[in-house]
């Protein structure tokens, strides 16, 4: 009996034990579970209220700011303005097809619009935005806000889009923007995730296009909460992106709406150098257009008329045409023979209006000939038969050579679209390129520039720039990126002897200002400062012996595709030289009827910053230089009324 009460006691220790443990682990995981309820409850009721109502946070890309672009004084070529779109998001649309219809319903929408939409909500990761509609006003935000509960998915934003205040003047040269496409991306390795956004804008032509990276600048990123409506309800955190670098171009917008304005109605293309530091002052072809059609979307008729003109208004001329540059090339022969002592200051050669050269003969523009001819009067005068025979004793060799020091046949490194190299033609040339050897015909078809030579207008106007100067003049188009500036395009010597080049550019000076110049209706006298210039006649067709028996067929008689290009370089003053220019009218005539006029005109725009006085002209052009005056200056104004309104 006494270990049986012993051993009830044992055991009633026992069950009090784990009595006592039981119920301290069930105090405990009550304690837990009040603590939790309270935690939910309480501190985390707003986390849980939002899951509840299938609220949840999102991360979206905040496009990058894009860099503005200015002219040498600070007026904007580019800009960003603010605008109103419609987007929508798939993740919180579900049924697009439904949304889109409803959209519809409230606002017109084009078809073309809702299908390009249904493809990229597809298409595309379900939480990136799909631009339906931009430069929406502010009653159709309104109308979005009110309707918002049956529109899921479609929300208002406000973004910036590009805009171009300068018109059709710059188009060439600053270019123009568009949405990003297949092409673009397959084009780029590791593109940038901002590029996926639809409809985010890159550079398509122009320095947009070449300074895309600059220009475009980095994302940032938001997390936001949104509702199951995908209604925005607050921002949790924003890091803001870095904005695309301003850039400052060398171009004078006011020069360069001037050459614009002069050009007008012509195929043409103008460049303007300032010498003293390569700087592109003015780089137009005409006819322009507006790029501001293909940032707001171009019309199917537009883009039809700008591709079916002959005068082919989207290219641009001035880099990326080259044309056989004519009797502007002479200078290059010329030195070629100078410096390699085949040809003296004083040598003659006999011009009787034609050459023979291996059986075939050879024509100068001047059917009766020039008689004995040195370099002065060959130049001032133009003959063909001169640079014939010149050729043939220098050989193409050290004619290439001095092409390509004088900035013929290499690509000027400038950030615009299609930049041509055009052609400096050697015997190396022609074997690589068209399997041939070299004949000496082509040598006498090279000296004047016809043949397989071929020139940009820009390479006109370097040519020109470094004929003035001596140096090594290279084209710059960026003054500055972020206000750093860049270096400048005035580079070394040339290393030609100082004393042929004297004589070269007093040769065309006289083709200016001499009465039997080639130019000489062309001169003018301001202020003491004159100009030194070239004509240049490129033939497009071949003149056949029957053609030349029965007479040359004038170019006004021909189709307009037929007619000779028309050439023009200059620089002035001639005494201290600050600008060069270059001209080509396609199609245009004559070098001295059509092309110099416009040269002229525009290096006196240069030279005096604005219209020049007419007096600087010559009696005879007077009342026609007032009347061409007025109508650019009518011109240029209703174009400043336009952008102010814009």
């Amino acid at each position: 009996m006494k270990r049986a009460a012993k051993d009830a006691e044992h055991s009633s220790r026992r069950i009090n034990r784990r009595a006592l443990v039981l119920g301290g682990s069930q105090m405990a995981f009550a304690a837990m579970l009040g603590w939790r309820m309270q935690s939910m409850q309480v501190e985390q009721a707003d986390d849980f209220r939002l899951l509840a109502e299938e609220n949840r946070i999102n991360v979206r890309l905040i496009p990058p700011t894009r860099g503005l672009i200015f002219d040498i004084n600070g007026i904007p070529l580019a800009e960003n303005e603010q605008n109103y779109r419609i987007v929508l998001r798939r993740e919180d649309a579900g049924d697009v097809d439904l949304v889109l219809r409803r959209l519809a319903r409230l606002m017109p929408i084009d078809p073309e619009v809702i299908a390009r939409v249904r493809d990229e909500a597809v298409n595309r990761p379900a939480f990136t935005p799909v631009t339906v509609l931009e430069r929406v006003d502010w009653d159709q935000i309104s109308m979005i806000n009110v309707n918002a509960p049956a529109l899921p998915g479609i929300t208002a934003e406000v973004g910036l889009s590009r805009s171009f205040p300068r018109g059709a003047d710059t188009a060439h040269v600053v270019g123009y923007v568009g949405p990003v496409s297949d092409y673009d991306l397959g084009k780029i390795d590791n593109p940038d995730p901002v590029l996926r956004i639809p409809r985010f804008q890159i550079g398509k032509t122009g320095v947009e296009a070449k300074l895309e990276d600059m220009l475009r600048g980095s994302a940032g990123n938001q997390h936001i909460e949104v509702n199951n409506l995908g209604r925005v309800m607050r921002e949790l955190e924003r890091q803001e992106g870095d904005p695309g670098a301003d850039i400052q171009l060398t171009v004078d917008a006011e020069l360069q709406s001037y050459v614009e304005a002069r050009l007008e109605d012509q195929s043409a293309s103008a460049v303007v150098i300032d010498l003293a530091s390569g700087d592109l002052r003015a780089i137009a072809s005409a006819p322009s257009f507006d790029p501001n059609q293909f940032v707001r979307g171009i019309s199917v008729a537009n883009w039809r008329a700008l591709n079916d003109n002959p005068f082919r208004p989207l290219a641009s001329k001035a880099v990326q045409d080259a044309y056989p540059p004519g009797s502007t090339f002479k200078m290059v022969t010329l030195l070629a023979a100078l410096e390699n002592g085949d040809v003296g200051p004083e040598d003659t050669v006999y011009c009787p209006g034609f050459t023979n050269v291996g059986g075939t003969r050879f024509h100068c523009w001047r059917a009766r000939g020039h008689g004995n001819i040195n370099l002065h009067e060959s130049l001032k005068q133009s003959c063909d038969c001169y640079y014939y025979e010149v050729s043939q004793r220098v050989g193409i060799d050290k004619i290439a050579e001095m092409a390509r020091k004088l900035g013929l046949g290499i690509r000027h490194d400038i950030p615009m679209s299609a930049v041509r190299p055009g052609i400096a033609p050697d015997h190396a040339w022609k074997r690589e390129t068209r399997g041939e050897a070299w004949r000496i015909g082509d040598t006498v078809n090279a000296s004047i520039g016809q043949g397989y030579v071929l020139a940009t207008p820009l390479q006109l106007a370097v040519m020109a720039a470094r004929l003035a100067t001596g140096h090594e003049i290279k084209p710059r188009l960026v003054h500055s990126v972020n206000g750093v500036i860049q270096a400048t395009g005035l580079g070394d010597t040339l290393g030609l002897n100082e004393n042929m080049l004297r004589r070269v550019r007093q040769s065309m000076y006289d083709v200016v200002n001499h009465q039997r110049g080639t130019a000489y209706g062309k001169r003018f006298n301001a202020d003491g400062m004159r100009m030194a210039g070239k004509t240049g006649t490129s033939q497009v067709r071949r003149i056949t012996p029957d053609e030349r028996a029965r007479g040359v067929t004038r170019n006004e008689d021909l189709p307009w595709q037929r007619r000779d290009h028309a050439l023009w370089v200059n620089f002035a003053p001639f005494d201290t030289p600050r600008y060069a220019v270059a001209v080509v009218v396609e199609h245009g005539g004559g070098g001295s009827s059509a092309a110099a006029p416009i040269g002229r005109d525009i290096t006196l725009q240069a030279l005096y910053g604005g219209a020049p006085p007419l007096d600087v002209y010559p009696g005879n052009v007077r009342d026609e230089i007032a009347t061409q005056q007025d109508r650019i200056r009518n011109r240029l104004s209703a174009g400043s009324t336009t952008r102010d309104r814009a």
